[in-house]
């Protein structure tokens, strides 16, 4: 599944072809011909890409193609280049209650405080951020771990405890992650 977003704006021809390709492409193509669709668009879809031969005043996640003609193969490494660059910026600021997370050096800050964090703690505290609902040790297993359900293990729980732990010792909070009756929570 394309979780990718291509937004072809006003270039129709460059819609038809990228569309024939659409196959072979990690991401989706959409053709857009007003600003007002380009609006609806940009805000009902994350994780998308404007192309377009106009600078567009007010829109983040463009790229322009002002230097016509180019090669479709030089023209999806552009487009994958400036992919990876968003993806890059994204995980350089997630905020979550009052903490930001750069996944990218995989650390937490809160006002002057830095603290390092594991890969499979960012992913941890992530996976439960997401989560509307609390979160069982089994699910957790299976979705961040990669384990099996039936596998008697201890591991959520160990690293739960001991993110926990991090975070009171290091940013004084007790509450960052709850354990309820039916699992765990970012309050």
């Amino acid at each position: 599944m394309n979780n990718q977003n291509l937004l072809i704006y006003q270039l129709p021809y460059l819609w038809e072809i990228m569309n024939e390709l659409e196959g072979y492409l990690n991401f989706k193509v959409t053709e857009i011909s007003n600003k007002k669709n380009l609006d609806d668009q940009i805000n009902s879809i994350p994780n998308y890409l404007i192309i377009t031969k106009k600078q567009i005043q007010k829109t983040k996640n463009f790229l322009l193609l002002n230097n016509e003609p180019i090669k479709i193969s030089k023209l999806i490494e552009k487009i994958n280049i400036q992919l990876l660059k968003q993806k890059f910026n994204d995980q350089s600021q997630i905020i979550i209650n009052n903490y930001k997370i750069n996944v990218n050096s995989r650390e937490i800050f809160q006002d002057n405080k830095k603290l390092k964090l594991t890969e499979k703690e960012i992913q941890t505290i992530l996976y439960l951020s997401k989560s509307t609902k609390p979160t069982t040790s089994d699910e957790l297993q299976s979705k961040v771990w990669r384990y099996q359900n039936d596998l008697e293990t201890h591991t959520v729980e160990t690293h739960i405890y001991r993110l926990r732990k991090k975070f009171l010792n290091y940013f004084n909070d007790n509450n960052f992650i709850i354990s309820e009756k039916n699992g765990y929570k970012i309050k």
